[in-house]
């Protein structure tokens, strides 16, 4: 992605701790990710430096990019260290109608946790919220009218 001068992009970057490409298996195959990069640890020419820790596992994603929509993700193994934490934050995927929010909701809860399940609100005719299966939020709306002024 090119960056133009004085615009920066935020992005987010997640990581997996050894279940990257798991993860976005689970993300083409439920919400129609596609891949853009993937770079494994043993595909770096760089030698690891051992002021960063153990070297990860070589077979495991040092780097990837994928987009969801017209959103593009970064993800990682990162040092494989243990189980991944994805507190603090959710991914919101806002969609134009209720049967792509069931979708994108569905896909998401295999496996995982539903903390509020898809309703309507007063600021949207479908929101729902659900934990996938590798701990990383997820809030799923139905854009709603914008509010008055």
């Amino acid at each position: 992605m090119a960056t133009p001068p004085n615009n920066p992009v935020v992005q987010p970057y997640l990581f997996f701790d050894g279940r990257c490409e798991e993860a976005l298996e689970f993300y083409k195959k439920g919400l129609g990710a596609r891949v853009l990069a993937l770079f494994h640890y043993k595909d770096s020419p760089e030698p690891h430096d051992p002021k960063y820790g153990p070297p990860p596992p070589v077979d495991k994603v040092m780097h990837a990019r994928m987009v969801i929509g017209q959103s593009v993700i970064m993800v990682s193994d990162g040092h494989c260290a243990g189980k991944p934490a994805f507190d603090g934050f959710s991914m919101s995927i806002t969609v134009s109608a209720e049967a792509e929010a069931d979708r994108y909701f569905n896909a998401l809860a295999d496996g995982g946790t539903v903390m509020m399940p898809l309703t309507k609100t007063f600021y949207s005719p479908r929101f729902g919220m659900v934990k996938d299966r590798f701990g990383v939020g997820w809030m799923i709306m139905v854009e709603g009218q914008p509010s008055p002024q």
